[in-house]
């Protein structure tokens, strides 16, 4: 599908088809993009429950016709008071599954209360009722969920209250087979009728703290009664005439504004898209931002992070001049690959870019008790070393892959964009930010074209670049050629994630495009 749907004056779009139709559903109703926004999380939160959950993490971008101004909500939870680096005595890293790994407090309730008390029309009970209904009476199960099944079946079926959640008597479901979440569904009617506080305070909190503890977790109900998301500014950068828009740290955002300002330095008008040429010069872009991106990324109330310098575009031009003819090794982390991406657009023209995620697909894999909550792993992240700038510390947010962008053009939102993919999602957002400012792309075009994934992904030593297969010989040896490690993927593989993406075109109209390699959807009216 290369077409991007277009509407007159609403846009949703997100990882999955239902989410986009009952963020759709929101609007017509009269609700406004924020209220959409967060039915949309609260959807895809049953619907694609491998990547997304209320056990996990998000962060917002909200721009409000009102005020004119963009702002950032962050979503993402601390670490236990109690969790300590002598917690994990002997050990050189935290598991990555398991309780153990369960040791950050879920942001996202907190996140869909804080949007709506900003900004929404609606109440909670409202926009929580399309994730009851899929959840309580069920719906088709996807390609995507029942491959990530497939893939983790052993731990899933050895894991309690997961194996009866999430396989049928030890096997996977099959595509189209319903999905139905009892549990989950009565503590989201429970968070509809008592908000947020059923979460972080009462009966839902009180049941996953016994279940965490009695399994010797050190996570504590006083850890979950002290979280507290917060508004932000969002870190920005001009880039082709657009500002361009991130979250600020524990966030990875500033790497995807530090690729486009070392980018900037090159004039792709005499660079072919899809060419050797436009491979590499992203490529090599991206490594020396995640090289500074690993070096100091981590809760900024525990380090001094440097934006300023990171940001300035001296510093941007220096590190462009560095790029060779040769690719270059960057050091770099294992990173999940779980994520869900949406954003939508209203009449008025108030428009929300969020993303959220669970870490790991499954996350922890641990579900807590009959909450039907499946909680995230994202601790997992934190180092052991004390002088790892990311090291674990009683409630401390991590290093967060997370990252909606923005790129607004004379004071108002232009573009809509994000991705799926841990380490992915600065590799995809800024194919996809290139493809539309610097080629020309609609949405859809510029989501759907080859793409690719350098380095490591979760559980993985590898340094290589994979490409998808339609890539062109010519393009594939000579990356070769120049000492990039390829392997050759998929047509349309689903390790690059699923992106998705709104424009406001030069009509004012708003061209939606969702990845053709998952299984969401753009819905415009």
């Amino acid at each position: 599908m290369n077409k991007s749907v277009i509407g007159t004056k609403q846009m949703v779009v997100s990882p999955h088809y239902l989410a986009s139709q009952a963020g759709n559903r929101i609007l017509d109703k009269g609700g406004n993009a924020f209220d959409a926004a967060v039915a949309v999380s609260a959807c895809l939160a049953v619907v694609y429950p491998h990547m997304t959950g209320l056990g996990g993490d998000s962060f917002w971008l909200a721009f409000h016709q009102r005020t004119k101004k963009v702002r950032v909500y962050n979503g993402s939870g601390r670490s236990g008071k109690k969790v300590t680096r002598a917690v994990y005595k002997g050990k050189k890293v935290i598991p990555p599954r398991g309780i153990d790994s369960a040791i950050t407090v879920p942001g996202m309730v907190d996140s869909w209360d804080a949007i709506l008390k900003e900004y929404g029309r609606m109440s909670l009970a409202e926009v929580l009722e399309p994730a009851h209904g899929y959840a309580q009476h069920g719906f088709p199960v996807s390609a995507d969920q029942c491959r990530h099944t497939e893939t983790n079946l052993e731990l899933l079926a050895s894991t309690p209250y997961t194996a009866d959640l999430f396989t049928r008597s030890g096997r996977a479901p099959v595509p189209g087979e319903r999905f139905v979440q009892k549990e989950l569904a009565d503590s989201l009617n429970m968070i509809a009728e008592k908000g947020r506080s059923a979460f972080y305070e009462g009966d839902i909190a009180q049941r996953m703290v016994s279940y965490l503890q009695h399994n010797g977790s050190c996570m504590s109900l006083d850890d979950f009664k002290a979280h507290q998301g917060e508004w932000a500014e969002p870190v920005s950068s001009d880039y082709r005439g657009y500002r361009v828009y991130q979250a600020p740290p524990n966030s990875q955002g500033f790497t995807g504004l530090l690729t486009l300002n070392i980018l900037e330095n090159y004039d792709f008008r005499h660079i072919e898209h899809g060419s050797f040429e436009y491979y590499h010069v992203l490529v090599e872009a991206l490594k020396k931002s995640f090289i500074d991106r690993n070096a100091v990324l981590t809760d900024p109330a525990f380090a001094d992070i440097q934006l300023e310098r990171l940001l300035d575009k001296t510093y941007a031009k220096q590190l462009a001049e560095e790029i060779g003819y040769l690719a270059e090794p960057a050091k770099s982390r294992p990173v999940g690959s779980d994520t869900a991406y949406a954003a939508v657009i209203d009449a008025d023209g108030n428009a929300v870019s969020f993303i959220q995620s669970l870490y790991f697909e499954f996350g922890s894999a641990v579900t807590a008790g009959d909450t039907g909550i499946l909680l995230q792993n994202r601790g997992s992240f934190f180092s052991l070393d004390p002088n790892h700038a990311n090291t674990l510390e009683p409630r401390k947010r991590s290093f967060h892959t997370l990252m909606p962008a923005m790129a607004c053009k004379d004071g108002k939102p232009k573009i809509l964009y994000g991705t799926q993919g841990g380490e992915g999602q600065p590799q995809t957002q800024t194919a996809i930010i290139t493809r539309m400012l610097d080629y020309g792309m609609h949405p859809q075009q510029a989501i759907s074209e080859p793409r690719w994934v350098w380095g490591r992904t979760w559980g993985e030593e590898y340094e290589g670049l994979r490409v998808e297969s339609r890539f062109t010989k010519d393009t594939i040896e000579r990356l070769k050629d120049r000492g990039h490690l390829v392997e050759v993927v998929g047509d349309y593989d689903p390790l690059m994630g699923h992106a998705a993406a709104i424009i406001v075109d030069e009509e004012g109209f708003l061209q939606g495009g969702a990845d053709p390699r998952g299984d969401g959807a753009a819905v415009g009216v």
